[in-house]
């Protein structure tokens, strides 16, 4: 037995430091379940909002110091699933979802298993798909948009049966996405360092205020933007597919050649 433990690590090394950041993220997703239960959706919705900056920073922090592992890489996904996966199927059932009865919990659970999914495909994809792009709504964004809205109700004492069925579809649509090929930009390839117009400095300057007195619609309303964008562009990539294969259909059919009328009427008249 000792043999056996013995090779698991040497085939897999434990590193702390990156695996500290996401047991940690993990303890902010089963702590924001707990504060969930007791009605507390305030301090639930920080604790996710933690767990989102913790899950960002165990694989910068392991590549950095270049403590990248398997066990890792499992670990940060196990992490995943309950900070982003059951942790918001829960805060959304113990908000709202529980007084719609049986398909209140059951969108809930295909919210947990699309998470699931969701984090399945993206191990086996790993290296396949472009790193520019997510294939399907990533779970921190899935779980910023229904844990945000339970947030965002809550703050405010939305509390009607609208507001509940609108948490539903929320909820619904968050999953899905996961799941979907929708592609999501995955801001890999964005650095600071590069130039750029003095506008984006107002921009930005905008942005930095409006953080500042509204914070929790400010970061609400930057996943809402991010995924409806998403699904813009994309609904926009299929229609321009579209056009141009039914161009590429038209050219060939007005490329033929017309059939020389005249040379068949002369002929047959000589």
């Amino acid at each position: 037995m000792s043999q056996i433990n013995n090779q698991r690590a040497k085939g897999s090394p434990i590193y702390l430091l990156p695996s500290m950041i996401t047991l940690s993220s993990m303890f902010c997703g089963f702590y924001a379940m707990v504060q969930s239960i007791g009605g507390d959706f305030y301090h639930a919705g920080l604790a996710i909002l933690f767990s989102m900056i913790l899950d960002s920073l165990d694989g910068r922090v392991a590549r950095l110091t270049h403590t990248s592992s398997p066990f890792g890489a499992e670990l940060d996904s196990l992490a995943d699933m309950v900070a982003f996966g059951a942790a918001p199927a829960m805060i959304v059932f113990n908000w709202g979802l529980h007084n719609l009865g049986k398909i209140g919990w059951l969108v809930a659970f295909v919210y947990c298993a699309c998470a699931g999914l969701r984090l399945a495909r993206f191990n086996v994809m790993i290296g396949v798909v472009d790193k520019k792009y997510f294939q399907g709504l990533p779970s921190p964004s899935a779980a910023a948009l229904v844990v945000g809205y339970v947030y965002i109700c809550a703050e405010y004492n939305f509390s009607s049966s609208f507001m509940v069925l609108l948490g539903l579809f929320v909820t619904l649509l968050a999953g899905l996405s996961m799941v979907s090929n929708v592609r999501f930009y995955s801001f890999k390839e964005f650095h600071f360092h590069q130039t750029a117009p003095f506008r984006a400095l107002l921009m930005f300057l905008a942005l930095l205020v409006f953080l500042f007195y509204y914070p929790e619609e400010a970061i609400y309303g930057f996943f809402v933007l991010y995924t409806l964008i998403s699904y813009f562009l994309w609904i926009f990539r299929i229609g321009y597919r579209g056009k141009i294969k039914a161009a590429d259909k038209a050219e060939p059919s007005s490329a033929l050649p017309l059939p020389p009328d005249s040379n068949i009427n002369d002929n047959q008249n000589g």
